[in-house]
């Protein structure tokens, strides 16, 4: 590219050169072009190919490297941020005096529900799990912004205002702010020896516990403390807005602490003395009208300990009454209902017997059920179907993200391959989902448009040193980095051929070159048969 520029701005110095002279000779231009490359070394036009070879080269790596970090091309990015509002691209339409639609106001809300980032219902012990995870291999699981989230979390339910007016919960309340483990397990030591803290037992059974038995028996000494403070904060909640602060508290406290202990059974093999305790807590959280409650998404323990169960009928149930248009979506909810309904078909299901009879009615709406979850969460089934290794699910997650697909499958992956047949319906039919929604950011099927914020938190939630982040749409390459690469391998091509055949070279120069003049000349000699002889004559000396 740059050498056929080059070549076009000597031909136009030569015409220019030739406009001092007669009409006629002005039409010289091929043989004078000729005679000028004549003159030119096959060394120049290594040179030059190879230079431009060179700096199209810088400029594929540096765009590669743009599109890598930050998603998008260099060039792309300048040319609409800088040059289309000099254009006049930039839409001066003066802004609507009326406020946004009913409908414009919901989608709004939903994308922004859409990319708050949730605890993880399934979260593992740090000390019992994610610790021995990195002693064994070194490598960290959690995230700095993942385990800050959870920091924040842990003030959030386990600190009230009244704390200060208590030693032990004072100490307590400074612990959940160090991040340093260490510093804050010999916190929760220190105030354990001032009384007995459920805050503080908690602490030391999530970190400092290396095994589940460990973490229970902590967890049991913490129930035991926390029921005392819940039944006492209980009395005393309507003295004031301080004692039904710290009321809500206590409630907190309570419920983490029995969640925890309902895990640990399900991780030791109890999983019915799990499931009771689960749907106790389920109770208890549509008892209490506190809105914390509802972050931990208890329903969502309890549909996994039900699936180890093979209690099939009371998972329906379970997601009838939370599988509602009105209730806010997870993985878990749409593929616990693609699995059930994939139980039914799946034992008997042939894509090549599908394909001759047709779907009965019943794997009809398996299928519909698997694109339903598939457009959902899109990075589910490459984790299902092994076709994306594992790693451990962060604390918190990203619906509809990478992040929270991680979570699912490294919990449900078993109860998948449990269902004879499901993941073989899993493979033959969640890929037509994409058909259904080819413009997945703009428009969706079932649920709003696929939002753009989930890769930016998936990377920052999930380990990226030895994970690839799943991003969906996939995006394709930019315009220019293919033309980039398309530049620098041709002007190579060319600064080899040039070096190796010179001769060979230059006669391809200038037939291309008298080519491309070719039709130039033919128009000026048309022009000059028009117009009388010295007319062409005085317009050049004025």
């Amino acid at each position: 590219m740059i050498l056929m520029l080059y070549l076009l701005r000597v031909a136009f110095e030569v015409n220019n050169n030739l406009t001092t002279v007669s009409g006629p000779a002005m039409f010289g231009t091929e043989s004078s072009l000729s005679m000028f490359l004549n003159t030119l070394t096959p060394k120049f036009y290594v040179a030059l190919t190879g230079t431009s070879s060179l700096i199209s080269g810088l400029i594929l790596i540096f765009e590669w490297w743009y599109f890598r970090k930050y998603g998008t091309s260099f060039i792309e990015q300048v040319s609409v941020s800088h040059l289309r509002p000099l254009l006049g691209g930039v839409d001066s339409a003066p802004p609507s005096s009326s406020g946004p639609s009913a409908g414009e106001t919901d989608s709004s809300r939903q994308s922004v529900a859409e990319c708050k980032v949730w605890r993880n219902p399934l979260n593992l012990f740090r000390g019992a799990e994610y610790n021995r995870y990195t002693w064994v291999t070194g490598r960290e699981p959690l995230t700095y912004y993942d385990m800050n989230l959870s920091a924040q979390d842990h003030q959030t339910f386990f600190t009230c205002d009244s704390d200060p007016l208590r030693p032990a919960d004072a100490i307590m309340q400074k612990a959940w702010r160090e991040r340093n483990p260490q510093a804050r397990v010999s916190a929760a030591h220190e105030a354990l020896e001032l009384e007995d803290s459920a805050t503080a037992y908690i602490l030391l059974a999530e970190e400092e516990a290396t095994t589940i038995l460990e973490a229970e028996k902590l967890f049991k000494q913490a129930l035991r403390t926390g029921e005392s403070c819940y039944r006492r904060s209980q009395q005393l909640q309507h003295h004031g807005a301080q004692y039904e602060v710290q009321h809500r508290r206590d409630t907190n406290v309570l419920v983490y602490i029995k969640r925890r202990l309902a895990m640990c059974s399900r991780k030791l093999g109890r999983s019915r003395e799990a499931v009771k305790m689960m749907r106790d807590l389920c109770v208890f959280q549509l008892m209490k009208e506190f809105p914390l409650l509802s972050m931990f998404n208890i329903h969502e323990n309890l549909l996994e300990s039900l699936l180890e169960l093979q209690a099939y009928a009371d998972v329906q149930a379970v997601l009838a009454k939370y599988d509602d248009i009105s209730l806010p979506k997870s993985a878990t909810i749409c593929y616990t209902a693609a699995l059930l309904k994939a139980r039914g078909v799946s034992d008997k299901f042939s894509p090549e017997a599908a394909s001759r009879r047709g779907l009965s009615t019943a794997e009809m709406n398996a299928v519909e059920a698997i694109h339903r979850a598939v457009e959902f969460n899109p990075h589910v089934p490459k984790y299902l179907l092994e076709m994306k290794s594992l790693i451990l699910p962060p604390e918190h997650i990203l619906k509809r993200g990478d992040s929270e697909a991680v979570a699912y499958a490294f919990f449900h992956l078993q109860h998948w391959k449990r269902v004879e047949g499901a993941l073989n319906l899993l493979h033959c039919t969640w890929e037509g989902t994409f058909r259904m929604i080819p413009y997945p950011l703009e428009k969706g099927h079932l649920f709003y448009p696929y939002p753009i914020c989930t890769e930016t938190a998936d990377r920052e939630l999930l380990p990226t040193v030895f994970h690839e982040v799943s991003v969906y749409p996939k995006k394709e390459l930019p315009f220019f980095i293919l033309f980039t690469a398309g530049l620098c391998s041709f002007t190579a091509m060319l600064a080899l051929l040039t070096h190796q055949f010179p001769e060979l070279m230059g006669v391809f120069a200038k037939a291309f070159l008298s080519t491309l003049f070719a039709p130039l000349n033919f128009v000026m000699e048309k022009v000059e048969s028009l117009l009388p002889s010295g007319l062409w004559h005085q317009l050049t000396r004025i």
